[in-house]
């Protein structure tokens, strides 16, 4: 009988494929902005909701969202003052929501090493159907934010002043990025982990980069490659029994690699023409949004 004959397995691949969808639509945003290791630290704040949950008996993912959301939110209002405290601000928050999860999950009932290791490093294989379910409707959520308004949300990631001037309301705007992106960590952590997450909103963009040239064919192309590695990762992981979250990242870095090299023969094929990474979107986009 196949693995994926098995409830469980089922749910694992649903709910990977799912966040492996979800993720670099978001993602793609915090590459335009170089902050890409952004929702490594959201990641770390979040564990701090995640030991609060557990400490108050409580659903851990609801305090997860929470937590990371207001997190998020500190994060971007310390990023939008733009003064060197600001490292400093940001290593304290993420370094000490780290340290303040560890300590909460160490505090609560439920303290073991392999429940804490279970939100570092996710724990697929334990999805359950109200899991399912959650991470299903947190998903839509960001796709919905991430698709609907990605003309409003390039122009902010692309041109912050421009955008300022055309009127666009950048601070809410920023601030819907950050929530996103809080999110997004959440719905991610079951799957792949809080201290793998960044790798699932990133890799695959950086991979669709490689051969595409335009933002919005960038951000397709990279929901298309999070989609296969997730659905790869949770095949190979069933077939040599490790980790589906460590697998999962794995195979979106064999993506890339695979990608880079296979660019590069290209180039050579061709002569040396190089095809231009994603760059920006075209103008009308940004006037687009700024009309509406």
């Amino acid at each position: 009988m196949s693995l994926f004959g098995y409830d469980f397995m089922v749910r694992a691949l649903v709910g990977a494929l799912v966040v492996g969808v979800t993720a670099p639509t978001l993602g793609i945003y915090l590459v335009q902005r170089r902050l890409s290791l952004i929702g490594d630290g959201i990641g770390h704040i979040a564990l701090t909701g995640v030991g609060l949950g557990l400490l108050l008996h409580t659903s851990p993912v609801v305090t997860a969202v929470i937590v990371a959301a207001l997190g998020a939110a500190a994060v971007e209002l310390v990023r939008e003052r733009g003064r060197a405290s600001g490292d400093v601000a940001l290593a304290l928050l993420f370094y000490g929501g780290l340290a303040g999860g560890v300590v909460l999950v160490e505090l609560s009932d439920e303290s073991s090493s392999a429940n804490l290791m279970s939100y570092l490093f996710g724990s697929l294989l334990s999805t359950s159907r109200e899991d399912l379910v959650a991470i299903a409707v947190l998903s839509v959520a960001v796709l919905a934010v991430t698709l609907l308004g990605r003309p409003w949300l390039f122009a902010v990631c692309h041109d912050e002043e421009y955008a300022r001037v055309s009127g666009l309301p950048v601070r809410a705007l920023n601030l819907v990025l950050a929530m996103g992106t809080a999110v997004t960590v959440t719905v991610a952590m079951r799957a792949v982990g809080l201290l793998l997450v960044s790798a699932l909103m990133v890799v695959p963009v950086a991979t669709a980069q490689q051969v595409t040239r335009g933002f919005r064919t960038t951000m397709h192309a990279a929901m298309a490659i999070g989609l296969a590695a997730a659905g790869g990762g949770v095949w190979l992981s069933a077939q040599s029994d490790t980790s589906p979250g460590a697998t999962i990242v794995l195979v979106a870095i064999a993506l890339f690699i695979g990608v880079v090299l296979a660019a590069a023969l290209g180039r050579r094929l061709r002569g040396g023409t190089r095809v231009a990474p994603a760059g920006p979107e075209p103008t009308e986009v940004v006037l687009d949004s700024v009309d509406r």
